[in-house]
């Protein structure tokens, strides 16, 4: 059925779709919220910092 060359090949190709899989579920759950979260969290941040400095400016 298969000659050796191209069963390694089909085992390459499995082996890199496997990775490819399993990134996409590791980014798609872990690493894209926490970088979004913390994105969301600085900017809060800094908008309390605006509006403190707005404050001190004022009086």
């Amino acid at each position: 059925m298969f000659e050796f060359d191209q069963y390694l090949g089909f085992l390459a190709f499995l082996t890199i779709l496997t990775i490819g899989f399993w990134l996409m579920i590791f980014l798609i759950t872990f690493v894209i919220p926490y970088w979004i979260g913390g994105a969301l969290i600085e900017r809060m941040k800094e908008i309390r910092e605006e509006k403190k400095a707005k404050r001190q400016a004022l009086n």
